[in-house]
């Protein structure tokens, strides 16, 4: 939904321009008028996020950081920076979504009773050209002659055929014919009926925005100014040519279908005022020219050059490549070293191995890709990354679960640990098993976070420690330094959890915070500032970071002693000057686009 507005938004703000440019053109060709409008017309067939996908697949940007980083153990000490997203599934939605189906069902309704009308229109169309018989006038296409009241027309795309009315010769001068058949043709060489085809599918599927129709109507007027001008550059009379347009719009009926060109269209009044006038189209200077080409130039390159810039990993350089890599299946991982961080099994590479130039890692895809994308998402070894609070991945086929493989890679020199395990190994990924993969934020549970007594929270005392921003990797601490401490650890009575978080802002306690409900925490207090937080509470289903299979550390509640329970962590909250209300938030998932089986070494 939120693409399909993004969509049409950006099509309604790309038919204003062109209608300004055409605004500003409005002395010149019609026919470059109607180019512009033409591509406001077909800018509702072709997304901007098309044109940035395919930028997008030119890899030659440095890796992304698709992923932040999460916490692996509810005992220990937090080092690296908190994470921007949560393993928390998207939050199904109770019920039928009736908004959506009774929207689809409206426009389905749109769009089948227009088919249908225009359908009806071409049968009256085809009925006439099956009607008809040849006459004998050569005008470089075929011309036939109809028994009915329908103006002349072009009919078709492919093989167009002038169909005129039966008799027409008899009730029109000569100059008058001829000017009326030039008119026709001017639509041929312009394959008018074809742009007015595209168009008709446009209004087909955006029939519901009145722009549209609009748009079509400007077409129409354009065309036919086109087709005048030209007329009278030939070389016939405008008082002539007028008298003929006149002649056949008392005769016969304009044609049903607006992808049949005629003499009649668009708003006759004005058209035969200005073929009276016969003052002729202002030609375009240079600079109109040079500024028609940017505009043009810069409509499709800009959103190539968005997608280019948010390319994945290149490919092409060397440095971010492995000398060599194989990828096999394997039957069991077990015989690799376990990594503390995530599931992925892990032996040799990095500083201090054997040889630090090569990696060896053995895991699903899903695991290798939490690992390369999450855990070494900023080629650095990030303990957040782990198993706990990994960012929900979501399509790509049933066996990237459970299918598992064996990585053995050998980069140029030593290349270091994290590098390897993060870009060098997406860029693998990538490239073996035809990995596309990209980043999307959905609505999720949320709370908001707010402060009802500042009064209670404790201000940080400087000296007492080293504050650090704990959105970036810690910094190997000064000599004598003490860093600031952000961690989960046991309560000081039966069946409690702590929260301690020294030298930080509220915001950044969200964060941690969100670690243990599981769901983001949205910052709304507006406090600034340092403080200590220090919190104790009983785990229960609104942490479940502490419940039983959540990792190391947790408990069981109903196995838990009869001592009675302490408090919730809302009460605790409440106690500490703050309050978690339940709200909706956005969180990043990694979308698996597409994944392939890798081929045999």
């Amino acid at each position: 939904m939120g693409a399909a507005i993004n969509h049409l938004w950006q099509s309604t703000l790309f038919a204003g321009a062109a209608a300004l440019l055409a605004l500003g053109l409005r002395r010149n060709s019609a026919g470059v008028r109607f180019w512009i409008w033409l591509s406001a017309s077909l800018k509702f067939l072709l997304p901007f996020a098309l044109l940035t996908a395919l930028g997008s697949r030119v890899e030659w940007a440095p890796a992304r950081n698709i992923a932040r980083s999460a916490v692996s153990s509810t005992v220990v000490e937090i080092n690296e920076p908190f994470p921007a997203s949560f393993a928390v599934a998207p939050v199904p939605r109770n019920g039928v979504e009736w908004t959506a189906i009774a929207m689809a069902a409206v426009w389905a309704c749109g769009f089948v009773g227009l088919v249908l009308f225009r359908l009806r229109g071409w049968r009256t169309v085809r009925a006439a050209v099956r009607g008809s018989s040849p006459v004998g006038w050569t005008a470089g296409v075929e011309i036939r002659e109809s028994v009915g009241l329908l103006e002349p027309g072009v009919v078709g795309i492919r093989r167009p055929v002038l169909l005129m009315p039966a008799g027409i010769g008899a009730r029109m001068t000569s100059a008058q014919l001829n000017a009326v058949i030039a008119h026709e043709l001017c639509h041929v060489r312009r394959r008018d009926n074809l742009w007015a085809a595209l168009h008709m599918v446009v209004e087909a599927v955006f029939w519901f925005h009145p722009l549209v129709w609009w748009i079509g109507a400007r077409l129409v007027e354009e065309r036919e100014r086109a087709c005048d001008e030209a007329v009278l550059e030939g070389g016939s009379a405008p008082a002539v040519y007028a008298e003929g347009i006149l002649n056949v719009c008392k005769l016969y009926v304009e044609s049903p279908l607006a992808c049949v060109a005629g003499v009649t269209g668009a708003d006759l009044r004005k058209r035969v005022e200005a073929i009276l006038r016969n003052r002729g189209p202002v030609r375009l200077g240079m600079g109109k020219i040079a500024a028609l080409a940017v505009a043009a130039v810069m409509a499709v390159t800009a959103p190539l050059v968005v997608g280019l810039l948010n390319a994945p990993a290149g490919h092409a350089q060397a440095a971010h490549k492995f000398e060599v890599a194989s990828i096999k299946l394997s039957k069991d991982c077990g015989d690799s070293v376990g990594d503390a961080r995530g599931d992925v099994k892990k032996k040799g590479g990095g500083p201090g191995a054997a040889d630090p130039s090569r990696v060896h890692a053995c895991g699903t895809l899903e695991e290798l890709i939490q690992d390369a994308y999450v855990v070494y998402a900023n080629d650095f070894a990030n303990r957040n990354g782990g198993r706990l609070n990994r960012p929900p991945l979501v399509g790509g086929p049933e066996w990237m679960k459970t299918d598992q493989y064996v990585i053995d890679a050998k980069a140029e020199g030593a290349a270091g640990q994290g590098a390897m395990h993060g870009s060098m190994m997406r860029a693998l990924l990538e490239d073996r098993f035809r990995l596309k993969i990209r980043h999307e934020g959905r609505e999720v549970d949320a709370y908001d976070l707010t402060v009802k007594n500042q009064a209670k929270l404790h201000p940080f005392q400087n000296g007492t420690c080293t504050p650090r921003d704990p959105n970036q990797p810690m910094a190997p601490p000064s000599e004598g330094a003490k860093p600031c401490a952000y961690f989960f650890r046991e309560g000081k009575g039966p069946n409690l959890k702590s929260i301690e978080a020294q030298g930080t802002s509220v915001a950044n306690f969200a964060k941690l915070l969100a670690i243990a409900v599981s769901r983001p925490v949205i910052d709304k207090s507006g406090v600034a500032g340092l403080f200590d937080f220090h919190m104790e509470f009983t785990p229960d289903e609104s942490t479940p970071f502490f419940l039983k299979g959540a990792g190391p550390g947790s408990f069981d509640p109903a196995a838990a002693s009869s001592e009675p329970p302490g408090p919730s962590i809302f009460i605790a909250m409440q106690e500490s000057g703050m309050k978690l209300e339940a709200s909706k938030g956005t969180r990043d998932f990694l979308v698996i686009d597409s994944a392939s089986r890798p081929a045999r070494n």
